[in-house]
C-alpha cells in the first residue's frame, strides 16, 4: 500500500503509488524508476498533476511492461472429469470413402477420413463414455451457444507416417494443453488432455489408411469442443460436445518454398490485452476474414497484425511471426513476440525457440518489437530473414512487407525460396516427425554418451526425439 494513500491499478495491480513505490515496485522496476526518480513526489496531488502531464509518455513505458504480463490459470474454477478410454465404442463405417489422390489436387480440408471422435460433456454429469462413428452432420439445437455467442473452440494437429511406416503425432501434449486452456478460458470444462489424446490415437487407428504415406503428406487433426445447451442466453455452458475429425492434407507449398508477401495492417487489430488472443477459439478468426480479404485484393497473401499505437508486432495471419535481425549492437538475435496474452502459444513455436536455443549460435529472444524497429533494420542493412511458422506451414518464408505505403524486399536465401535459417529449422522439424532412424536412445544422452558439441543437426535432432511420438 502506497504510503501516500495514492493509488493507480492497470489490471488490478498497483502500478504506481509514489516514487518510493515505483522505484522499488517489481511490477515495473525500473522501466519507470528513471521517469520518476527526480519527481519524489510529496504527495498524491503532486504525482496525479505530473501523470498528467506525462500522460503518453507513461502510457508508452507501460505498454511492454502490460503485453508481457503472463496468462492466468482457470483450472480451479472448473469441477476435475475424466475421460475414461477403456469405455470407448467403435461403430466402422458400412460404406467406405474412396481416398483421394496424394498429388496436388489434394485441397486443404475439403477431404475427411472415414470416422471420428465423440464425447459428450455435461456440466452436472462431467464426460460420457468415448465413441468413434463413421464421419456424419451433426445435429444441434438453433439455440445453442456455439452458434450465437462463439463458445467453441479447437486445436490443429498433424498424423505423419514415417520412414518405416509407423504413425506419428508431433508434441500432442502441447496441443492438448493449449485445447484445455482454450475450454477453461470459455467457461465450459478442463479437459481431460490424457484421456483425450488416448482415444485420438484410437481413431488413428482406425483410420490408419487414412495417414498419407508420400513425404510432405499428413492426416490433419481437428480436435473441436461446441458448446450445445439448447438454449438463449449468455452464460456459461451446461452442455458441450467434444469430437475430432481428420483429413489428408499436403504440403503447405506445392512444388517446394514460396515466399509470400505481406501487409502490415495498421487499422484493424487481432486481439488486445486481457481478450483471447492465446486461445484457439473460433471468434478470434472471424473478425480477420475482412482484413485478409482487403489484403489479398491489394496482393499480399496475409496480414501482419499490429498492436498499438506503436505498432507492435504480433502474428502474421493464424501464424506466429519471427525476424532474425543484426541488432544495432551488432550481436545477431532471432525475435519474436512474447506470450503476453495475445499471442498464440504455437507448437511450432516453442520447437523453433528450442532448437535455437539449443544450438546457441545467435541470441533467442522474446520480447516485445515495433514496425519501426523492423523497418529501421531493412533501411540500415541489418535485417537478414523473416518467416511465420505454424502447424500448416511449419515454416513460411516471408520476401516482402508494406508498412505505411513502404515496400520492404527482404532476402530469401540464394535461390530466393528461403533463407538458411528457415530451411534449416523446417528441414530439423520435419526430420523429427518423420526420420526415427536419425534418433538414438533417450538413455544414451542421460548417460552422457551423446556429444553435443557435434554438428548441431545431429544434436538436435538426437536430443529432441521425444517430440516425435509413436502411436502403437
Amino acid at each position: 500500500r502506497c504510503w501516500s494513500g495514492f493509488r493507480l491499478r492497470v489490471a488490478g495491480k498497483l502500478v504506481v503509488g509514489c516514487g518510493v513505490c515505483v522505484a522499488e515496485s517489481g511490477f515495473l522496476g525500473p522501466l519507470l524508476r528513471e521517469e520518476l526518480s527526480l519527481l519524489q513526489p510529496s504527495g498524491p496531488l503532486q504525482l496525479a498533476l505530473w501523470l498528467l502531464e506525462n500522460m503518453l509518455r507513461v502510457a508508452r513505458i507501460l505498454k511492454p511492461v502490460l503485453v508481457s504480463q503472463p496468462s492466468r490459470s482457470y483450472a480451479a474454477s472448473f469441477s476435475s472429469s475424466s475421460i475414461d478410454p477403456s469405455a470407448l465404442t467403435i461403430k466402422k463405417t458400412a460404406a467406405p470413402k474412396l481416398k483421394p489422390a496424394n498429388d496436388h489436387s489434394l485441397v486443404f480440408g475439403a477431404q475427411f477420413a472415414d470416422h471420428m471422435l465423440e464425447v459428450d460433456w455435461k456440466r452436472d454429469k462431467g464426460f460420457g463414455p468415448p465413441r468413434i462413428v463413421p464421419h456424419h452432420k451433426l445435429e444441434i439445437d438453433p439455440a445453442a451457444p456455439a452458434l450465437h455467442y462463439s463458445v467453441q473452440a479447437f486445436e490443429g494437429m498433424k498424423a505423419y507416417k514415417d520412414s518405416q511406416g509407423k504413425i506419428r503425432l508431433f508434441r500432442p501434449d502441447k496441443n492438448m494443453q493449449r485445447f484445455n486452456d482454450s475450454c477453461e478460458r470459455l467457461a465450459v470444462t478442463s479437459l481431460d488432455r490424457e484421456g483425450l489424446l488416448k482415444c485420438i490415437k484410437e481413431l488413428l487407428k482406425v483410420d490408419s489408411d487414412w495417414v498419407p504415406e508420400k513425404e510432405g503428406y499428413s492426416l490433419y487433426l481437428r480436435p473441436t469442443m461446441i458448446a450445445t445447451d439448447p438454449a438463449l442466453g449468455v452464460h456459461p455452458s451446461t452442455e458441450a460436445l467434444i469430437y475430432c475429425i481428420t483429413s489428408p492434407v499436403g504440403p503447405y507449398f506445392k512444388d517446394g518454398f514460396k515466399p509470400v508477401k505481406i501487409l502490415a495492417e495498421t487499422t484493424f487489430k487481432r486481439a488486445w490485452p486481457g481478450g483471447t488472443g492465446c486461445n484457439k477459439v473460433g471468434g478470434n478468426y472471424a473478425p480477420g476474414l475482412l482484413p485478409q480479404q482487403m489484403a489479398n485484393k491489394a496482393g499480399y497473401s496475409q496480414v501482419l497484425w499490429l498492436f498499438g499505437e506503436d505498432d507492435y508486432v504480433t502474428e502474421v495471419g493464424s501464424m506466429n511471426i519471427f525476424f532474425l535481425w543484426e541488432t544495432p549492437s551488432g550481436k545477431i538475435e532471432l525475435v519474436t513476440a512474447p506470450l503476453d496474452g495475445t499471442i498464440l502459444p504455437g507448437v511450432t513455436r516453442d520447437s523453433i525457440l528450442e532448437l535455437a536455443r539449443e544450438w546457441g549460435e545467435f541470441e533467442v529472444t522474446e520480447r516485445p518489437f515495433t514496425m519501426p524497429e523492423v523497418a529501421a533494420a531493412w533501411k540500415e542493412g541489418r535485417l537478414r530473414e523473416a518467416f511465420g511458422a505454424g502447424t500448416a506451414a511449419v515454416i513460411a518464408p516471408i520476401n516482402g512487407i508494406a508498412y505505411k505505403g513502404e515496400e520492404m524486399n527482404i532476402s530469401c536465401g540464394e535461390d530466393g525460396n528461403a533463407g538458411p535459417l528457415a530451411a534449416r529449422l523446417y528441414k530439423e522439424i520435419t526430420d523429427i516427425q518423420v526420420l526415427p532412424e536419425l534418433f538414438v536412445p533417450v538413455a544414451q544422452i542421460v548417460s552422457g554418451e551423446l556429444n553435443l558439441s557435434q554438428t548441431t543437426s545431429q544434436a538436435g535432432k538426437k536430443s529432441f526425439r521425444d517430440w516425435s511420438v509413436l502411436i502403437d
